[in-house]
């Protein structure tokens, strides 16, 4: 006997418009439990501890930008991973004076977040008086004019862009190495229940011409899905009018509100801004960018699934089409997200691969551990 239950035929044959609602709520079925597997899926793994990482018995100087937002998310996020790494943090700006908070204090190491504003005879002064000091330069390789007159006063120079290290170094600092920044897990992370925001394509950041003329090639298209775009300068393109409140012209966002976007975004797009920019850069070198961006790190710890512009360095942090995928023009870019929008299973689980590895690679507790046993073993 066959057990196999099968649907009894209506008594009367549907309508057309019957079948089409009948379509609608199978697919809303759908959508809701794909969206339900996927958030739940991420609430397991966001749940999961970090893993633990030995004290040290050190003393920093944690001196931040001074610039306010949007430096000082950065600041949080690095003053909270070395809360977790060493015994003691005493945290102070670039207006301070640093000489006689020093001899106050008495720290074992001065680290420096940007430091474009930091008198350098206090550096001097410091090194004079034992004080171990390093800088963690925060927009490489777009302010180089200004960057090379300082790295050579501190001991140790992290930098956020690979191709800058042969640069400094060539400048006589023989501590030079490659740091990114990467996830603040107090300020990225999914959105585990139902999510306020809904979006199939989001993207956050700046006007700079680049993209400027990346997007103007395939708006029409981009924008007949359910994307909006937010950032400053946005009135620069001359079809902003055209969409109204979908183009957010001139907000600021904040990490927890960027967060919550990215996280209800099917897909969330990186274009990386150009090395090559007469009126924002001040790179007269026009040394290249591989190194990812922040947001790399910051959409990939949000749940959602990122298509990047493809940058030479971005493979040693994400699997490249596993947990990651990049496009190198407008209609590759578009091509994709047909892609994604359609292979719901594939777009799933790369988030889930990319999610997982940031929480293992790329947070902040791991970024200063490795810039610790730099300088301490």
């Amino acid at each position: 006997m066959n057990n196999d239950f099968i649907m009894p035929a209506p008594p009367f044959p549907r309508t057309p418009a019957e079948e089409e609602k009948l379509r609608g709520r199978l697919s809303g079925f759908k959508i809701g439990y794909d969206e339900g597997y996927l958030r739940g899926r991420l609430a397991i793994l966001d749940g999961r501890p970090e893993e633990p990482i030995a004290v040290r018995n050190i003393h920093i100087m944690y001196v931040a930008s001074g610039k306010g937002y949007p430096y000082s998310p950065l600041d949080d996020a690095v003053l909270s991973g070395l809360q977790k790494l060493v015994t003691q943090v005493t945290i102070t700006d670039v207006r301070q004076n640093l000489v006689e908070l020093a001899d106050a204090q008495r720290p074992d190491l001065m680290l420096v977040l940007d430091g474009m504003d930091l008198p350098l005879e206090q550096i001097a002064t410091l090194r004079a008086r034992g004080i171990k000091t390093a800088i963690w330069l925060t927009d490489d390789p777009y302010y180089t004019d200004f960057t090379m007159r300082i790295v050579a006063h501190y001991d140790y120079v992290f930098t956020l862009e690979l191709n800058c290290v042969e640069i400094y170094r060539g400048l006589g600092c023989k501590e030079v190495h490659n740091l990114p920044f990467a996830a603040h897990r107090e300020h990225y992370r999914p959105t585990t229940g139902r999510s306020p925001v809904s979006r199939d394509i989001s993207f956050i950041g700046s006007a700079y011409w680049n993209r400027i003329s990346f997007f103007r090639e395939i708006m029409p298209e981009l924008m007949s899905y359910n994307t909006i775009i937010n950032g400053i300068w946005w009135d620069r393109l001359p079809e902003a009018p055209l969409y109204g409140d979908r183009i957010e012209i001139g907000k600021w966002m904040s990490p927890q509100e960027t967060a919550l976007t990215y996280s209800g975004s099917k897909i969330v797009i990186n274009l990386h801004r150009s090395h090559v920019d007469d009126i924002v850069n001040n790179n007269k070198l026009l040394i290249p960018a591989a190194s990812p961006n922040p947001r790399t790190f910051e959409i990939a710890a949000s749940g959602s699934l990122q298509l990047c512009d493809a940058r030479d360095d971005l493979g040693s942090f994400y699997k490249i089409g596993e947990e990651i995928d990049t496009f190198t023009t407008p209609q590759e870019m578009m091509d994709k997200i047909r892609y994604y929008l359609t292979h719901e299973e594939e777009r799933r689980e790369m988030v889930l691969r990319a999610f997982e590895r940031t929480l293992k690679d790329h947070t902040y507790t791991k970024r200063l551990n490795k810039l610790l046993t730099v300088i301490y073993g």
